[in-house]
């Protein structure tokens, strides 16, 4: 992974001349005055922890293990939200860690928590690093330092019972290898985020991640059948059956909890049998509203593809959703993909296509929906072309009830437009449920003297829009910090304190991802 910016940099990419023009005539996007800082410049704190702290942590995990590199700080400060890549390439390392540390197994994990919280150490867990909320930067105040506490040597697959379907997977595995790991017995997750080539399992159930093919898969919290959590406290071991009245369920305390009340070193996921047919495809709509509704009667009414996501007008219109695919020389529109994955998607694919003609659609063929699939983890590599080129561009989501939907839809824009002026705002509805959907905004606006800053003040308008709208603050990117305001007014006082609660027992010291997810007393 890129240390400041996305992914593979040999898959970076400079934006074409004309798109630099455009982006100039449209927006009014300049390229930045100074370039990006190299990775030897970014400016560290000095490292915090004393000798023997650090001794202490090599006594656990050994010294090749504990990482106090330059290299390795910068890459384990922050995740990959705009302000964080922006920060990075202005040379600011100030969130960087002390110190990096890589358990090698449960046991490991549970005495460097019991470690940090007796010398006050606090603890960020790692993954794969890609947060866009600020989820890996911690408060460090009241602290004698902080680590990074990286999962990565956590990546095995421990056991697969194909009876049961489920899989037992440590935290640190990556999508990929987890996809490759059980394609070997013809088996598949069905989790494919945007995140995919990069993000962990365990980072997955921490942030409650929701895949591109979720309508047919489910969330990735859907396939959790059981964890293990590893906190100051003790040990908790969780789900023991496919469903249970024993009490609410605790692993919903653990699903989303971002590392703020312990660390996840075991999980046990549902899988599939891996589909032997796939086939993609693209619909027109002549609105954004009939789309929607068509949208509706599938999620509702059923078949339900596996993969279902409708682009507003502006989003196909500039080119994400391929508009030169949409219609027989016609232009504009929304253009919807519909995927279809399993044994034998025929008949799911012809009553699906019969409620999308029905609902108004006009049908495009393969090619619209195998452009998006071949395509579909690109999107951050554009985003840093776009950040270099003197554009701020980030994604922000949010999910309603169908009823509510054209109301947020409203508020987000309005909202950003008054917070940027004339940014570029582009939507598509996805991760489709009978009772509602998300909507995911990109948006493209220049950037001024302190583009964070800039950021930050439309990011709180767009917050306080989604609640006074009644929406979730998030439907799958998580809390962090950045959405730590509006997520305590979305759940209430009553329900902030049922969390600190909670932080109280499990983490007695709050050395867990300090200032991450539980609002402030």
């Amino acid at each position: 992974m890129s240390w400041s910016g996305w992914g593979d940099p040999a898959k970076a990419r400079e934006l074409p001349e004309p798109v630099r023009a455009l982006l100039h005539d449209l927006l009014g996007v300049r390229a930045p005055g100074t370039p990006a800082a190299a990775l030897e410049e970014i400016a560290l704190p000095a490292v915090a922890l004393a000798e023997p702290l650090l001794g202490a942590l090599a006594e656990v995990v050994g010294e090749a293990n504990v990482l106090t590199g330059h290299e390795a700080r910068v890459r384990h400060t922050r995740g990959k939200s705009t302000p964080d890549l922006l920060r990075m390439r202005a040379g600011d390392g100030s969130a960087a860690p002390d110190a990096v540390v890589l358990p090698g197994s449960h046991d490991e994990v549970a005495e460097l928590l019991r470690l940090c919280s007796r010398e006050r150490v606090a603890v960020v867990p790692f993954g794969g690093g890609t947060s866009v909320v600020g989820g890996l930067a911690a408060d460090r105040a009241g602290f004698a330092g902080v680590i990074a506490l990286d999962l990565g040597r956590l990546d095995r697959l421990r056991s697969v019972d194909e009876e049961s379907m489920i899989a037992e997977f440590e935290p640190g595995v990556r999508a990929p290898d987890a996809e490759r790991l059980l394609s070997v017995r013809g088996l598949t997750l069905g989790h494919f985020p945007q995140s995919f080539e990069y993000a962990t399992l365990g980072g997955f159930a921490a942030a409650r991640s929701s895949g591109q093919a979720s309508a047919g898969y489910g969330r990735f919290d859907d396939m959790v059948a059981g964890l293990t959590l590893a906190t100051p406290a003790g040990i908790l071991e969780l789900g023991r059956a496919p469903k249970s009245a024993a009490g609410p369920d605790l692993r919903q305390l653990v699903l989303g909890s971002e590392g703020a009340f312990g660390v996840i070193t075991s999980l046990r996921l549902r899988v599939r049998r891996a589909p032997r047919e796939r086939r993609y495809e693209g619909w027109r709509f002549a609105s954004f509203q009939e789309g929607s509704a068509a949208v509706r009667a599938l999620a509702q009414e059923g078949p339900v593809p596996t993969v279902l996501r409708l682009s507003d007008e502006t989003e196909t219109m500039i080119g994400l959703a391929k508009p030169e695919e949409i219609g027989s020389g016609g232009s504009g529109g929304c253009l919807l993909i519909a995927g279809y994955e399993g044994e034998r998607v025929g008949s799911r694919h012809a009553a699906a296509s019969a409620v999308l003609a029905r609902a108004g659609g006009e049908p495009l063929g393969a090619e619209p929906g195998e452009a998006w699939e071949h395509g579909r983890f690109s999107a951050p590599y554009l985003r840093d072309s776009l950040l270099a080129a003197g554009a701020t561009v980030e994604t922000l989501e949010t999910a309603g009830f169908w009823a509510n939907l054209p109301r947020l839809y409203d508020a987000v824009r309005l909202a950003l437009l008054g917070a940027l002026g004339s940014p570029l705002v582009m939507c598509h509805i996805s991760h489709v449920y009978e009772t509602g959907a998300s909507l995911y905004f990109t948006v493209v606006t220049p950037q001024d003297g302190d583009p964070v800053a800039q950021w930050e003040r439309a990011k709180a308008a767009v917050n306080a829009a989604i609640v006074a709208a009644g929406g979730t603050i998030t439907h799958h990117h998580g809390v962090g910090r950045d959405h730590l305001d509006a997520y305590a007014s979305e759940i209430g006082p009553v329900g902030a304190g049922v969390l600190r609660a909670v932080k109280a027992e499990l983490d007695p010291a709050g050395i867990l991802n300090p200032g991450v997810l539980v609002p402030r007393g």
